[in-house]
């Protein structure tokens, strides 16, 4: 067994090679037999076959069952209905479940009004810090009923949340020689509006699940530890996410109990986001519009916060998913912009290395209206084609091609 070091752009990744496959951890480590390489240009064959085990149908089909439950607003019962479901279907899969409880606390009341307006930067930046350019779209969220027109959708909908308990799943799949260490992919399974919220986040909870259905095969083994998490309340300020972290940083590491080789919340390595898969139409024309098909230059958005405590680290990783992408995804490329913002990874970004992977970068696109469906009664399943659903696809393609390196995945011998 020899340990090579992959080191590009930055980027230290530890890598135990074996006749059975790969396994690796960005960061850095120490071994025997350490030699020194150039990361793989070519797809590890064992990882390969596991990113073939993907399939567009499934995608669509788990997107399209999640969009059952309506726009699955946190604090209502469509909500925990939908949190019953991917229970079912990850303990289905084979990974075994667990809840975590919280309580969603009431909105924060509107900051008083000071008058005026706020001084104008001499350079406009878009939250996460980015600079907007080209015709902006103002993108309020749709706070209106009436402005679905589907009767049966806007029924399913008219519950309203109200502050309280709140519960999440995630499913582990426990490394096999390292399970003290761990991977987390995440993605917020609740959204607003009053449609579907088939691309926010269907299109992101069902690409976790999808990665869970393939690495929870009986004939996969993993060297380290991955867990799949559906944070719920993403939408009500990532109260699930931070929740999490407030309940199990602590516990991170320890073997309970001792001697069992069991890790209740191993070690965490890294934390993967996703959120928007779908739509890459391109900027707003001058008239507001946005072009009706995805465009050919769509790509995959990784994201990592430069001024994050871990931004270092979060870049590492994000140039590790971008070679990834390269070697796996088998339609559209991915970039990498330093600055994620409004989601999840958020209550990670200063605790791990952490990463969000979308259709367009937060701040300057989808927060300027390159995607006229967010948090809109449009957000409906019938709004996106296989163009779109492909583009998903293909970010499912690069986190479980960049996993398995990472964590060691390969099929069984």
């Amino acid at each position: 067994m020899t340990t090579r070091v992959w080191l590009t752009c930055g980027i230290a990744a530890v890598a135990t090679v074996a006749a059975t496959g790969v396994g690796s951890q960005v960061g850095t480590g120490s071994a025997a037999n350490v030699t020194v390489a150039t990361p793989p240009t070519n797809p590890v064959p064992e990882v390969a076959a596991l990113v073939g085990r993907l399939d567009l149908e499934r995608y669509k089909a788990t997107i399209k069952a999640l969009t059952q439950f309506g726009d699955r607003l946190q604090g209502t019962e469509r909500n925990r209905k939908a949190v019953d479901w991917i229970e079912a279907q990850l303990r289905r899969y084979g990974c075994p479940a667990e809840r975590v409880r919280y309580t969603q606390p009431p909105p924060a009341p509107a900051a008083p009004s000071l008058g005026g307006s706020p001084p104008r930067p001499p350079v406009p930046r878009a939250v996460g810090g980015g600079r907007p350019r080209g015709t902006r779209v103002a993108a309020p969220p749709n706070l209106d009923p009436m402005r679905q027109p589907n009767l049966t959708l806007r029924a399913l909908n008219a519950e309203r949340s109200v502050p309280g308990e709140r519960q999440q799943v995630f499913c582990t799949k426990v490394g096999a020689t390292v399970p003290s260490e761990m991977y987390i992919i995440g993605a917020h399974m609740d959204g607003r509006g009053f449609g579907e919220a088939a691309n926010d986040n269907g299109s992101g909870t069902a690409l976790v699940m999808e990665l869970a259905r393939v690495l929870s095969m009986p004939d996969v083994v993993t060297t380290r530890t991955i867990r799949f998490a559906l944070w719920n309340s993403e939408e009500g300020g990532s109260q699930g996410a931070l929740a999490y972290v407030a309940q199990r940083q602590a516990r991170q590491g320890r073997e309970e109990p001792a001697g069992s080789r069991r890790y209740p919340e191993p070690r965490w390595l890294g934390m993967i986001q996703h959120d928007m898969m779908l739509f890459d139409h391109g900027a707003p024309r001058a008239d507001g519009s946005v072009n009706p098909e995805q465009r050919l230059e769509a790509d995959v958005n990784i994201e990592f916060l430069s001024t994050a405590k871990m931004g270092t680290g979060a870049m590492q990783l994000a140039f590790f998913f971008r070679g990834a992408n390269a070697r796996y995804a088998t339609d559209h490329p991915a970039q990498v912009g330093p600055h994620m913002t409004n989601t999840d990874s958020r209550a990670f970004q200063d605790l791990v290395p952490a990463i969000s992977l979308r259709e367009n970068e937060r701040g300057v696109e989808i927060g300027s209206g390159w995607d006229p469906h967010w948090h809109q009664a449009t957000d409906l399943y019938t709004a996106f084609n296989d163009k779109d659903f492909r583009l998903g696809l293909n970010a499912a393609q690069t986190t479980l091609g960049a996993v398995a390196e990472l964590a060691g995945a390969r099929v069984g011998r």
